[in-house]
């Protein structure tokens, strides 16, 4: 067993599911930690072992490490696995890879092994919808819809020093709390070939410049998808995803799985118990079997679901829905 070790820079909420994903794998050491607020960094150095620094490049400047985690803002992702990449380091990152096409290009040209943090593909929930598909009994997907309803107060984007802010979290409801949704929307129904998109700021005018709301249509190879996020909800809703086949429907909320037949009998399967979420219950509860993957990937030389080819056709989706959604605000 090939054993490795590992750093994380940004030591914020996120920062704690690392690190403790990482230090339940015999074959991880956890090295060293950096973020711009020290005391963060010496914080999970003190719970994990290891080195605390200020910045990235102390980091990599004074330890030799195998893997780096990036848990920082969005805008902050591309130029730090870059860093490491260009190092020789693997790099491990946060959702998005990127915040606009330009990034995006840069982002498929780093050398080495990179993986990207959609670790909803690995929830047992997902796992048994795309099992119950592949068997064949509901037939083909004709069309899906995806509803994330969440609540975020101003506090949570003014107290961050970077959330809300068009050029550092790149956008607002989509990119940051449903683009795994609308990933598990392009891992059921494929590529999409185009997608129409509005927004809106309804919520939080004049305190965020990202939309907090969110519409698409999109087209499929053999389906549409509608989706739909807004930030301004009551509460954080339970996420829906359902998809229509041809014998019967697929519906994902939230843990729960539940399959309607054409005669309106129904199936359910409810995996909250099994997937009790590390950290908050809206991060997902798969942080650590993705990790994991990934690390494997890295002793055995085979593929990781979440490369960066495994991510290209939900990337490219988040930027034309962008594209679409900016350009009738115009």
């Amino acid at each position: 067993m090939k054993n490795f070790r590992s750093a994380i820079v940004g030591c914020g909420g996120i920062a704690q599911v690392h690190a403790r994903a990482l230090s339940e794998m015999e074959n991880v050491r956890l090295a060293a930690y950096a973020d711009t607020k020290p005391e963060r960094a010496q914080a999970l150095a003190s719970q994990y072992g290891g080195q605390a620094y200020a910045s990235l490049e102390a980091l990599l400047d004074q330890e030799s490490i195998d893997v780096l985690h990036i848990c920082t803002p969005h805008f902050l992702h591309l130029p730090m696995a870059q860093a490491a990449a260009s190092r020789g380091i693997a790099v491990f990152t946060e959702k998005p890879p990127v915040i606009s096409r330009t990034q995006w290009q840069d982002f498929q040209a780093l050398p080495g092994p990179v993986g990207v943090c959609f670790q909803n593909r690995f929830n047992s929930s997902v796992a048994y919808a795309q099992k119950r598909l592949e068997e064949g009994t509901l037939g083909s997907v004709l069309g899906a819809r995806a509803f994330v309803t969440w609540r975020r107060e101003a506090p949570y984007y003014t107290e961050s020093g970077w959330r809300g802010a068009l050029d550092t979290e790149g956008g607002g409801a989509l990119i940051n709390q449903a683009i795994h949704t609308l990933d598990l929307m392009v891992r059921f129904l494929g590529p999409a070939r185009s997608a129409q998109a509005v927004q809106a700021n309804f919520h939080l005018p004049g305190v965020i410049q990202v939309e907090d709301t969110l519409a698409a249509y999109i087209r499929f190879a053999e389906a549409n998808g509608v989706f739909y996020a807004t930030t301004a909800h009551a509460v954080d809703a339970p996420i829906l995803l359902e998809l229509a086949c041809q014998q019967g429907t697929l519906r994902i909320e939230g843990e729960e799985v539940t399959i309607t037949g054409p005669d309106g009998s129904k199936e359910r399967r409810d995996f909250a118990q099994e997937n009790a979420a590390a950290g908050k219950a809206y991060w997902g509860s798969s942080h650590g079997r993705c990790i994991q993957a990934f690390y494997q990937s890295l002793e055995t030389g085979g593929p990781f679901l979440n490369d960066i080819a495994g991510v290209r056709d939900t990337v490219e989706l988040m930027l034309d829905i962008y594209q679409s959604a900016r350009a009738k605000a115009e």
